[in-house]
């Protein structure tokens, strides 16, 4: 099985065999553009190339036939490309990008929250696709044609990949704010709210089933299933066996999400949480879909990035977790790391990157480690937000991502929440989830209970008894959060 997991930094592909073990990968990273203060931008083409780089790197070290592709995805980030020659009209608008914040504050003041709540699960902020989509098509002077296709990212790959197959799954579309998560189709009311044309869309379909096969002229033979897509949040609580309502994950990313699963019933929208679809399953042509709250924070990882690259007080991530652990304490610094704006629970768009605290004694470990506890508080903000919503707490917390390899991180997330943390032995599990999606599809595995058999934990972390200090320290969170929000308003 191989996996392509198309993030927002890089391309992983990745292999993996019947008992979930992996085989090998291969990555590459792509540009960001920057274009504007608040707007993030990638080259769809530059994606598809590190896609080919990537499938071609890890095929040459595989002896095994492959049995089907699973593709996962960053979500809300948007293409826009012509049917006749695949050739994209505008770069891709990445999720982190804040461009249509106004616009949605329009929509939002004009009273359509309550709609796109109900209808969608979401709430209107420029993370989602709809207004990027239309700023598209309005300020970004793309023509709305009959040959005109829209998509996220795991569309335009699919496209690729089998020569023209126009189609998402039901993961993605409800990423959009065009989607209606509860009738399971393109909504008619948030496509004429955001003027997005729906001829334009792709068709909607389960996210385990065969999508289209292979086409040629690639770097893996023709005819191989594409099988299984999800975007890569809800992959990876697929991949962390997350299959009973209460359990929940967080990916430390880019960005970082926590999922949980909340069963077979669409719940009411949660003031400060998402709403969203897991992942949707066809059982004999009856679609069942599992539904799950999200918390959506932004920026994690991408702080880390930006302690490298902007202020180069780091020279590789990897020095993160020694510097972080080589002082007891911050000092009493707090990094709230609002550089995309702020997500779950508290969806202020306005809000900006705020450093408090800082002495004559503040150095780069005291940062560093800021920037590393800013993970753990901002997941605990999103996980009492659960609690609160869903009446109990969780047993504990299933974690994967890049910097779920420091165990000073994880260590200190037990603390923040008071339950286990657990780190899988399989650290890709969005890969992995897309994985097992299409190898459900395909019949390499009978069942969700085949994935649940495979999942396996690497170590777990025990919550200190005295909740004093992780009490505090979050306190003081969240007053520097509050010194952060609205921001941009203001001069």
């Amino acid at each position: 099985m191989i996996s392509i997991d198309a993030g927002t930094t890089g391309v992983r592909s990745f292999a993996v065999d019947e008992s979930g073990s992996p085989l090998g990968f291969a990555y590459r990273e792509f540009t960001q553009y920057f274009p504007q203060p608040g707007w993030v931008e990638h080259d769809a083409e530059e994606i598809w190339q590190a896609v080919l780089g990537t499938l071609a790197e890890l095929t040459a070290s595989l002896d095994q036939p492959i049995a089907a592709i699973g593709i996962t995805d960053q979500r809300e980030t948007v293409v826009l490309w012509d049917k006749r020659t695949g050739v994209p009209r505008h770069r891709a608008i990445v999720w982190q990008d804040r461009r249509t914040a106004a616009r949605c504050e329009q929509l939002e003041s004009d009273g359509h929250l309550d709609l796109v709540r109900s209808t969608t699960g979401l709430v209107l902020d420029p993370y989602f696709s709809g207004s990027k989509f239309e700023w598209l098509l309005t300020e970004g002077n793309v023509d709305s044609d009959e040959h005109l296709a829209f998509g996220t990212i795991d569309s335009w790959l699919v496209w690729k990949l089998t020569g023209g197959v126009h189609i998402t799954d039901t993961t993605n579309a409800s990423r959009t704010l065009l989607f209606d998560i509860q009738n399971m189709r393109w909504s008619d009311e948030m496509c004429a709210l955001f003027n997005v044309p729906m001829s334009a869309l792709p068709e909607v379909r389960p996210s385990s089933g065969r999508f289209g096969v292979t086409t040629t002229n690639l770097p893996i033979p023709s005819g191989v299933p594409v099988s299984g897509i999800a975007g890569d949040q809800q992959a990876a609580l697929f991949g962390q066996a997350c299959f009973a309502p209460g359990q929940a994950k967080n990916t430390y990313g880019t960005g970082s999400f926590v999922l949980m699963n909340v069963g077979e019933t669409c719940p009411a929208p949660v003031e400060g949480l998402l709403t969203t679809v897991a992942w949707t399953l066809d059982d004999g042509g009856d679609w069942k879909t599992t539904y799950a709250y999200e918390g959506a924070i932004f920026v994690t990882g991408a702080a880390i990035q930006w302690l490298r690259d902007g202020l180069q007080i780091i020279d590789d991530a990897a020095e993160t977790g020694p510097l972080a652990e080589s002082i007891d304490d911050t000092g009493g610094v707090v990094f709230v790391p609002a550089l995309a704006g702020l997500g779950s629970p508290y969806w202020d768009a306005r809000a900006r990157g705020t450093i408090i605290g800082i002495t004559r004694g503040t150095g780069r470990a005291e940062l560093v480690r800021a920037t590393v506890e800013a993970m753990a508080y901002q997941t605990r903000d999103v996980v009492d937000a659960m609690a609160k919503a869903s009446g109990t707490g969780v047993r504990d917390l299933r974690v994967d991502g890049g910097a779920s390899v420091m165990d000073f991180l994880l260590q200190f997330q037990a603390d923040q929440l008071g339950v286990p943390v657990i780190r899988s032995k399989v650290a890709e599990t969005t890969a992995l989830g897309s994985a097992y999606l299409a190898g459900l599809a395909e019949g390499v595995w009978d069942s969700p209970a085949d994935v649940t058999e495979n999942w396996a934990a690497d170590g777990e972390f025990i919550p200190a008894t005295d909740r004093a200090r992780p009490d505090a320290d979050f306190a003081r969170w969240q007053r520097a959060v509050e010194r952060s929000r609205n921001w941009e308003l203001e001069g």
